[in-house]
This record gives C-alpha cells, sequence and structure tokens, in this order.
C-alpha cells in the first residue's frame, strides 16, 4: 500500500476502506508518512468530504491510537459531557456536581483554552494546588470515593488526533465537519465513558456559525457515538452572546460556584439544565426531562450540589479556603466600568470581540505555550435584551495593565448593539438531536 496511491484515490472522490484508513492514520502517527503527503490527503478530503463509513474508520482508528481508558472499575453509568467551546462556558465547573449529587458518577477529561475560548483545565487551576494530572487507578479511585473527578487529558490519549489537528491547523484543513468530528469523537470514545452529551455551540462566539453547519456536524457525531454502541445526544446551544455573565478564569470560576448556591445568571442556568436533563436521562436514572431536571433545582436549593462541588475541590488539592469562599481568590488590581453611552435596548453583544478582550488582557493563549492571567476578565452587567440609559454600566473591566484595558474596554464597548427598540432575549436552546 502507497500513501500516493491513497492521496490519488480521495482525490478523486473515491472511498477508502477501512484498512486504508488505518494504514493513514497508523504511519502517520509513527513518523513513517510524512506531513506533506498527509496534508495533500487532508485537502482532497475537504474537497470531496468523507462518506460515514469513511468517518467512523477516521475516529476508530485515531482513537486507538493511544490510550484507551478502562473505566469498567467505576460503578454506575459514566456519562460524559463535551463542549465544542466557547465565550462565558464554564458549564462544567457547575453541572459536574450537580449530576454527581444525584449519584450518577463524573468521570471526566477535559482540555485547556486556546484563542478566545476558555479551557476547563485552566479554570480548575485558578484554585491553588488543586491537581489535574492524575494517574488511571487514582482517577478512578476519586470518583468511586466521592463520584467526581476531573482531569486533564492524558498525553498518549488519541495522540494521532493531536497530530492531525497541529497540521490541519496549519493546512487550513480544520472546517471539513468529518475531520471535527473524528478529532472530537476519538478523544471522547477514548474516555471510557457509558454515555455522551455534546453541547454544540452556535454563533459568533462559536467555531459553528449557523445552525445549520452546527446540526450537521452534530448528527455526525451522533451517529459516531451510536456506531461505537454508546448513547449519545447533541445539544445545539447559542453562543452569540458570552454564557452567563463573567468571562475569564477566576471570575467564571467564582460565578460558577454561586450558581450552585442559586445565584446562578438565568441564561446560563437554562443551559446548565439542559443538559444536566440529557445526561440524567441517558443514565437510565431518570425517565422525563420534568423529573431530571426538579431533581437539579432540588439539589441546588438543599445545598448538596455546592457541597459535592468544595469536596470535588478539595479532593484534587484545591486551597479549602478558597473552595468554600470564592472571595479569597487573588483579584486583579485594577476595575474599569464601561458604560452604554446611550439611551436604548441591548440588540447583540458580539461574543467573539469579548473574548479576544479578555484574551488581550493575558486572559487566554495564542499559543499552547501562552501563560494565562488567571485574574483578569470582565463582568457584563446588561445582557441582549436589557433596557439601558447613556449612564448605565455594561461591563466592569478587571485588569492588571492599564494600557491594555483602555484597548479592552474599547472592545467591549464596541461589542455592544444599543438599539431603539425593545428587543427579546435570544433564544438559546436551538435543536437537540437523539
Amino acid at each position: 500500500m502507497r500513501m500516493v496511491d491513497l492521496i490519488e484515490k480521495k482525490k478523486l472522490g473515491g472511498e477508502l476502506s477501512e484498512e486504508e484508513i488505518r494504514f493513514i492514520v497508523n504511519g502517520f502517527t509513527k513518523g513513517e508518512i510524512p506531513d506533506y503527503q498527509v496534508s495533500a490527503f487532508l485537502m482532497a478530503v475537504c474537497f470531496n468530504h468523507m462518506t460515514g463509513d469513511e468517518t467512523f474508520f477516521l475516529t476508530d482508528a485515531m482513537r486507538k491510537s493511544g490510550d484507551v481508558l478502562d473505566l469498567s472499575g467505576i460503578s454506575g453509568v459514566k456519562v460524559d459531557k463535551h463542549s465544542s467551546g466557547g465565550v462565558g462556558d464554564k458549564t462544567t465547573l457547575t453541572l459536574s456536581p450537580i449530576v454527581s449529587s444525584l449519584g450518577i458518577p463524573v468521570a471526566k477529561m477535559s482540555g485547556r483554552g486556546l484563542g478566545h475560548t476558555g479551557g476547563t483545565i485552566d479554570k480548575l487551576e485558578s484554585y491553588p494546588g488543586f491537581v489535574t494530572s492524575i494517574p488511571e487507578d487514582r482517577f478512578i479511585k476519586q470518583v468511586n470515593d466521592i463520584g467526581i473527578c476531573v482531569a486533564g487529558q492524558t498525553k498518549n490519549l488519541a495522540p494521532a488526533d493531536k497530530k492531525l489537528y497541529a497540521l490541519r491547523d496549519i493546512t487550513a484543513t480544520v472546517a471539513e465537519p468529518s475531520l471535527i468530528a473524528s478529532s472530537i469523537m476519538s478523544k471522547k470514545l477514548s474516555s471510557g465513558a457509558d454515555a455522551i452529551v455534546l453541547d454544540v455551540k452556535v454563533g459568533d462566539g462559536a467555531f459553528m456559525k449557523t445552525v445549520e453547519e452546527a446540526r450537521h456536524l452534530a448528527k455526525i457525531m451522533v451517529k459516531l457515538g451510536k456506531d461505537a454502541g454508546k448513547k449519545t445526544t447533541a445539544v445545539l446551544t447559542s453562543m452569540e452572546e458570552p454564557l452567563g455573565n463573567a468571562v475569564g478564569n477566576i471570575l467564571e470560576v467564582r460565578e460558577a460556584y454561586e450558581s450552585l448556591k442559586g445565584n446562578g445568571p438565568k441564561d446560563f442556568m437554562e443551559v446548565v439544565y439542559t443538559l444536566g436533563t440529557e445526561m440524567l436521562i441517558l443514565s437510565g436514572k431518570y425517565d422525563t426531562p420534568e423529573s431530571a431536571k426538579a431533581a437539579m433545582e432540588e439539589v441546588v436549593e438543599n445545598g448538596s450540589a455546592a457541597k459535592k462541588y468544595e469536596e470535588w475541590i478539595i479532593a484534587q488539592g484545591g486551597d479549602p479556603e478558597i473552595a468554600r469562599d470564592p472571595e479569597k481568590f487573588d483579584h486583579a488590581k485594577n476595575a474599569l466600568e464601561i458604560k452604554a453611552g446611550q439611551d436604548g435596548y441591548v440588540g447583540s453583544i458580539k461574543a467573539s470581540d469579548v473574548g479576544h478582550a479578555v484574551m488581550s488582557l493575558g486572559g487566554g493563549r495564542a499559543t499552547k505555550d501562552d501563560v494565562i492571567d488567571l485574574t483578569v476578565g470582565t463582568v457584563l452587567q446588561k445582557k441582549v435584551g436589557d433596557n439601558v440609559s447613556s449612564e448605565d454600566t455594561i461591563a466592569v473591566l478587571y485588569g492588571n495593565d492599564e494600557e491594555k484595558m483602555r484597548a479592552a474596554a474599547e472592545e467591549i464597548r464596541n461589542s455592544y448593539k444599543i438599539v431603539g427598540d425593545a428587543v427579546p432575549a435570544p433564544e438559546l436552546i436551538l435543536d437537540i438531536i437523539r
């Protein structure tokens, strides 16, 4: 078998077999097939796409290229949740202890942020001492002991995907749906969960800009999960404006904890409860969305979800005092109020601009080696649909460099569009694909 023949076959619109795709993945992972040939293959895929079978073969080959976690030592149905990333998306931090406090084990691998979208692992490392690199035996023991553990992805989890993604990033081949789906699902299927809920973000602050694009991607991923023997559901959620009010690592962690005490922003909790409902139903413990949501609301109201959160943070080495009182986190040196500048209603907030503003303060990474300033960010005071007067504060910016703050404040101010007529709050749950 020769790589040049497989490139030619795909270039002409042919369908590759499982053996041929496995040859490509294994050869590239081992360094036996050079970057330039795989780049040509990826471009051929972008032009001619992949069939459902090809996408599954690619996903399975990448999944088997490294470690596949065995979570059979954890009792109960393990349900994982994956988000395609967004601005202000701290959902895992609030959702995981809610689900865990209802007796459903949460054994989750999460990633770091890159660009204007934040990463769960970075947010958790806001807690001094919090450990995200955890051996498999300790990971399983913690889930059995307290019902929850969230760790960073192991270095040998789907290594073929890491190599392929790095190549896609520099060859303009990221956006092909079959490649996106196989990248996400190869990691999820390697993580050992029994069922998977996918939060597919849609809109300005997300990778998928339209509902049609997101729905197409979601259907591919749900089928990949089903073909791999996993119950899989995808929820399409809006990312036209930031989710919740806080954007920035420590600020988001504080909001996530406050949400567990019943003080969560309405839009954020709607997404949390919708994703949680799907997780609880897939676990088999709840039969209806109504019973699942009622159970989640109860553990928030009675405080058991917040206690589970504190127990989780402390179990992974996080500072106990800060776990119980997020006001003890480090704070940015400076705060700057941003005014509306005119009367009217908030017609839209460009999520990507808010994310880039926070990134410019040091709150995100341009490259994977960048060091994040965990204290910086913004808290939005007004969201889409709110009535404002010219002197109202629409957002408060937190930073440690006054010059950078002035530029970021202008970007956030420009991200707001104030209109004369009242507008409804945006629809958040756009579709559910089971």
